[in-house]
């Protein structure tokens, strides 16, 4: 049988764990896309032309952003975090010295001026299918 003192000690050990956990990752301030562990929240944004769209990196784990160069509109400003050039770039930094990185509690951002659709992911979690969209002014889904 377990006395009181001891059902409030560990009660209170878990409840105190707990709030920690539950606080992870729920951060919403001053960003527009938060990371969690292998997910971008939202994994898509509609946002007007002229729009910068920051990404903090909620979570424990580093992340990137890092636009799949092949699919960004024609004639539009490559980005990744890292400030990288092209995509190649931004995946050799990654896998030689972890080039790029966010890490906890850090952001990035990249103002969209042209209209169009911007598909992007987080290197070290592709596997995971850690990717997102931003689609800027009118465009559709099917629209790139």
């Amino acid at each position: 049988m377990i006395d009181r003192r001891t059902f409030l000690a560990t009660t209170g050990a878990l409840a105190t764990g707990l709030a920690g956990c539950l606080g992870r990752g729920a951060d919403s301030g001053n960003h527009d896309i938060g990371m969690s562990s292998s997910a971008f929240l939202p994994a898509e944004l509609r946002v007007e032309p002229g729009t910068t769209v920051v990404w903090k990196n909620t979570s424990t784990h580093a992340h990137t952003v890092t636009a799949y160069e092949n699919t960004l509109p024609d004639g539009t400003e490559y980005f990744a975090s890292g400030g990288y050039e092209t995509e190649q770039g931004a995946r050799d930094a990654w896998y030689e010295s972890g080039g790029g990185a966010i890490y906890a509690g850090k952001t990035f951002s990249h103002t969209f001026e042209e209209p169009g659709r911007y598909s992007y992911v987080c290197i070290p979690h592709e596997s995971s299918n850690m990717a997102g969209v931003i689609l800027v002014g009118d465009v559709g889904e099917a629209d790139s």
